[in-house]
């Protein structure tokens, strides 16, 4: 039986997600400081050329990580329009996917909090956590229109606060997860916004 050769794409597609795997594997285990190219191309098998490759620098392979890590996290969310519906869906997936947090969601969460210190980190995830939050605006600014969301909200403001809870329960999932009962939380923190957002019955 013979096996098809993977086409030049497939073999670059294979080699970069190799590559970021080893790249989260190191964040995980050792830290930012321990992240360099060669390091990353040892823990997947390849040169550190080939790492160079494909990221040209440390930097560049840091900010397709934090889209890498990110891309996928609530599937399904592509496929509804804007608005309240699809702000729930959003905060009621991310966090039941902290319940099975994997190696990539945890370098990400990991690399989140050391913006706050790390020079190299800060640009790339003010531009991740601002890519968030529009996302969350166009939900609430469409809420608002179709009458499903109070009028008297404030957008940005709402966007700043969900990506604070979201953020600040995926890190202590991270450092306590028998503290965090993901599918218990799911629905409360859902239910929540959703009481939180939604126009008053008259």
């Amino acid at each position: 039986m013979t096996t098809a050769r993977r086409t030049q794409r497939e073999r670059r597609d294979h080699a970069e997600s190799a590559l970021l795997n080893a790249a989260a594997e190191l964040v995980v285990d050792r830290g930012l400081r321990a992240l360099t190219l060669a390091r990353v191309g040892e823990r997947a098998g390849y040169s550190r050329g080939i790492v160079t490759h494909h990221f040209g620098s440390k930097q560049a392979l840091l900010h397709r990580l934090a889209h890498a890590t990110q891309a996928g996290f609530v599937p399904g969310l592509s496929d509804l329009p804007p608005g309240l519906n699809r702000l729930l869906r959003l905060i009621d997936g991310y966090v039941g996917a902290l319940g099975e947090i994997g190696v990539f969601n945890r370098a990400f969460l990991l690399l989140w909090a050391e913006a706050a210190t790390e020079a190299e980190l800060a640009p790339i995830f003010r531009e991740r956590d601002d890519a968030f939050r529009a996302d969350l605006r166009d939900d609430v600014h469409a809420g608002i229109k179709d009458g499903t969301i109070r009028t008297d909200l404030t957008p940005t403001e709402v966007a700043v606060a969900i990506v604070g809870q979201l953020r600040g329960i995926g890190l202590q999932r991270l450092l306590d997860p028998q503290a965090v009962d993901t599918e218990r939380l799911r629905h409360a923190v859902t239910g929540y916004w959703r009481r939180a957002l939604s126009p008053a019955e008259v």
